[in-house]
């Protein structure tokens, strides 16, 4: 995913108060740290953030007085009610660095039909270069039938992706789908098959 670039104002008020008044101004306060530095208190632009991220591990050319940093969202805090965001924590990155985050999976195709699948993991956590951090690892399930398991060794990972989550871990399992069904749901089935022979 390309970077995504954001213009931002320092900050010099801090407390809940400022936080309320950046936020009706419909700014986002956030703070840039890492690789040793002070930390950065910055104001950025509400709804360009929201759409950044969006997308997990958004790479971030935050400008700042004419000067840009790349960062990825560590930590974004939103309010329960409406989702909006709060506030944001950005960790400073370089280019070349590797880093570890967890990338979604993406299940590709459809098992085989009357099956089930069962997500035990929905994204794995990986080594990647800051700049090109992959926004999903796809997992191609076309055809799997009962009984199919994948581990998160067994999942192809993008080009210059190194796995950090257990290799053995078990990532997603395939079931009879008739065998997945609750007692009601089995209860109802056999109650439309004795109306069935009645009639």
């Amino acid at each position: 995913m390309p970077e995504v670039k954001l213009t931002a104002q320092l900050r010099t008020e801090f407390g809940k108060g400022a936080a309320r008044r950046l936020r009706r101004a419909h700014l986002v306060p956030a703070v840039l740290y890492g690789h040793g530095t002070d930390p950065v208190h910055v104001a950025l632009p509400g709804h360009a953030t929201m759409l950044a991220l969006k997308y997990s591990n958004t790479l971030l050319s935050v400008e700042v007085d004419g000067e840009a940093t790349l960062a990825l969202p560590k930590d974004v805090q939103r309010n329960t009610l409406r989702g909006d965001i709060e506030h944001v924590d950005l960790l400073v990155v370089k280019k070349g660095e590797k880093v570890q985050v967890e990338v979604p999976l993406h299940l590709v195709g459809e098992p085989a039909p009357g099956t089930l699948v069962t997500s035990e993991l929905t994204a794995l956590t990986v080594v990647v270069e800051a700049t090109n951090i992959p926004q999903q690892i796809e997992f191609v399930l076309a055809g799997a039938g009962v009984g199919f398991q994948a581990h998160a060794g067994e999942i192809p990972l993008p080009e210059g992706a190194a796995l950090v989550t257990e290799v053995d871990a078990l990532v997603l399992h395939v079931s009879s789908a008739e065998g997945s069904m609750t007692g009601a749901e089995e209860a109802e089935v056999g109650e439309a098959a004795e109306v069935g022979v009645e009639a």
